[in-house]
């Protein structure tokens, strides 16, 4: 099993960045794939972006693509996802993923999950 720690999120406005880290600990980081998700007050859990073991490929939403930039460091054990051009839809609770030997692209393969970290981007 792994263990995922979320940190980073908070009250931002229209435009602006934040960066999410995730540490993982527990089994081998590179063998997961890793992946951040969102919940929306009223709406389902929805896949944001996800990478490669390796971090050599990854997956865009189409609501984030150009905006927010997903990356690993497996030396670290943690998985960040930098946020800019924030708005308020981008609003949501955010979730690190994991996702054992798992394909990146697979969504419905992250079966591990951390506690999640509010952002909240006022206008």
């Amino acid at each position: 099993q792994v263990q995922l720690v979320e940190s980073g999120g908070g009250l931002v406005q229209v435009g602006g960045s934040l960066r999410l880290s995730c540490a993982a600990s527990g089994r081998t980081f590179s063998n997961y794939a890793m992946g951040w998700f969102r919940q929306a007050p009223g709406k389902e859990r929805e896949a944001v972006t996800t990478i490669s073991w390796v971090g050599g490929s990854t997956y865009y939403a189409d609501s984030v693509k150009g905006r927010f930039t997903i990356s690993r460091d497996n030396a670290k054990n943690t998985v960040y996802l930098q946020m800019n051009s924030l708005k308020p839809e981008d609003t949501a609770v955010y979730y690190c993923a994991a996702s054992w030997h798992g394909a990146y692209y697979d969504l419905k393969g992250f079966g591990s999950w951390g506690q999640g970290t509010q952002v909240t981007v006022s206008s």
